[in-house]
């Protein structure tokens, strides 16, 4: 991970509360939106599949988590968008029904990118949440992202 030391970002979660580490994952996938916001650049179609091409490679090189298109869709609106997110919600937003996206949320969960508790107010709802092992995955994707652009041609 650039610039991070993992192990040393997550003894730093420890002891911390719920909320406040969820402050940190909301303010770094913030900071991750605004970095590439803020290197808006013209791109041709090619250049575009280019820079996907190449993040996936990195990623298959890293030997990173295999997520599927899905998975990584619910991945990055949990950590891009403010939460809270539900199964119904992820569903209604992906156009799927319910049990697929329960089926991305297991493989995610299992991962730990991601996790799942029933709503003490609503016991029928199921509420997904960030967990420090996401919020990492997402912000190394981030710099992958950020570093295959800088290498693309002009």
């Amino acid at each position: 991970m650039e610039g991070h030391d993992a192990a040393a970002l997550g003894r730093a979660w420890i002891g911390t509360s719920c909320e406040a580490r969820y402050q940190r994952i909301e303010t770094q996938a913030k900071r991750i939106a605004a970095r590439l916001r803020g290197m808006a650049i013209d791109m041709r179609p090619s250049q575009a599949l280019r820079l996907w091409h190449n993040v996936l490679l990195s990623e298959v090189r890293d030997d990173a988590p295999d997520l599927t298109s899905r998975q990584m869709a619910i991945l990055l609106t949990v950590y891009l968008e403010p939460p809270p997110h539900t199964v119904r919600g992820l569903a209604a937003l992906l156009g799927v029904t319910k049990p697929v996206v329960t089926r991305a949320l297991d493989t995610m969960g299992a991962l730990g990118l991601v996790s799942r508790h029933r709503d003490e107010a609503d016991r029928r709802s199921v509420l997904v949440r960030r967990t420090v092992d996401g919020a990492l995955y997402v912000e190394r994707l981030g710099d992958v992202v950020i570093a295959r652009a800088r290498e693309l041609p002009i």
